[in-house]
């Protein structure tokens, strides 16, 4: 068995391990900032293919306790990196520390280096390695002394999902746009609306969730070129989550925008995500929103606002946003993200729950509406 770290934003730990267990791993165990689970190889491409609110998957080569440089130095020493690193590949170092004697992360960055580079060069007769061939992204945390060490198998983070080839300015990442309607209760039942659709990440993501198709179907991982694991467990994962998906269903999955360019780069991004017979996109003032269903969900991501100026601004359009809510049945759920300290205040009523979130490093809280 092997041992894998999934990090991910704070606040979307139990979503992701929620996630883990459906796909039926072992011993999943959520912690601040990051979800550990075991499994076999086939699920290092399991794992990536499917994970929504993941931020990567790290492979655990080693965990131990280190105060001192030497200690960091034999620990990763020890780590069988022949395994997993053939002799021309290169392998760069990255990694943080918290609340840890060894506080100087490029020190930290350094001995874990030369760790590698020691057990590597005596295993393959080298004093000099090459690393003129495959990249094998080493990452290690250093967390109240505890160390634990791994090979990052996915890459790019698995917020690129492999659709958004452009974007507007201040995008929300596809992970936490995923979060956003998972949080929301969405399953896909309902009409679901983003009138700050901008590129059209939420109404997108929303669209992969209805249809259970999974986020990582249209893009390549890193532990695909990796020698000692066999390519049959990229195929047979993405036959999986293909054979999981609904099809033949109608689903009404709406983004509205005031800018005519993000509308036309969101048809642009749901055409690349495949999504783009389940989810509509049209040029809207969200503060004029209006649907005629009874029941349906509001997910949205406006504006923060971080100047000064903006904030005033923000404020305002805030206030026209809720009173546009105002006019929807009870019976309509809504979800708005934002950074803003006195948002309630400004669409008009306190949230009936709130929840911790964060959107890259600004703090927000997502502010729930109507039946929750």
């Amino acid at each position: 068995m092997l041992d894998f770290a999934i990090p991910c934003l704070l606040g979307l730990e139990k979503l992701v391990g929620d996630e883990v267990k459906k796909l039926g791993l072992s011993d999943v165990r959520v912690e601040n900032g990051r979800v550990l689970c075991r499994g076999t190889q086939a699920d290092i491409a399991r794992l990536n293919v499917n994970l929504r609110c993941g931020a990567r998957v790290l492979l655990v080569l080693g965990a131990f306790r280190a105060t001192d440089f030497e200690t960091l130095f034999q620990g990763v020493r020890a780590i069988a990196w022949e395994d997993w690193i053939a002799r021309e590949d290169a392998f760069p170092v990255a990694g943080y520390s918290i609340s840890s004697t060894l506080h100087s992360v490029p020190a930290c960055q350094s001995i874990v280096k030369k760790a590698a580079c020691a057990r590597l060069g005596e295993k393959y007769g080298l004093e000099t390695l090459p690393e003129t061939g495959k990249r094998r992204q080493i990452r290690f945390s250093i967390l109240k002394d505890e160390v634990t060490v791994t090979l990052d198998t996915s890459g790019e983070g698995l917020y690129k999902r492999g659709y958004r080839a452009v974007g507007v300015a201040a995008p929300l990442r596809e992970t936490l746009a995923a979060a956003m309607v998972l949080l929301s209760r969405y399953r896909g039942r309902d009409p679901l609306c983003d009138p700050f659709c901008g590129s059209g990440t939420i109404a997108i993501e929303a669209a992969l969730i209805a249809k259970n198709r999974a986020p990582g179907l249209n893009r390549s991982f890193a532990a695909q070129t990796w020698q000692n694991l066999d390519r049959r467990i990229w195929l047979d994962a993405a036959d999986e989550a293909m054979d999981a998906e609904f099809r033949d269903k109608r689903y009404e999955i709406w983004g509205g925008d005031i800018d005519p360019d993000a509308i036309d780069i969101a048809r642009h991004n749901a055409a690349l995500a495949e999504v783009d017979d389940t989810v509509s996109f049209e040029v809207a003032d969200a503060t004029r929103f209006h649907w005629g269903g009874l029941y349906g969900r509001v997910v949205t991501n406006p504006p923060y606002g971080e100047r000064l100026l903006e904030q005033r601004e923000a404020e305002e359009l805030y206030r026209a946003f809720g009173r546009s809510m105002d006019k929807l049945p009870d019976s309509w759920r809504i979800a708005v993200l934002s950074s803003h300290t006195e948002f309630e205040r400004c669409f008009g009523r306190p949230a009936v729950k709130k929840r911790k979130l964060y959107n890259g490093m600004i703090k927000c809280d997502l502010f729930f509406y109507g039946k929750v």
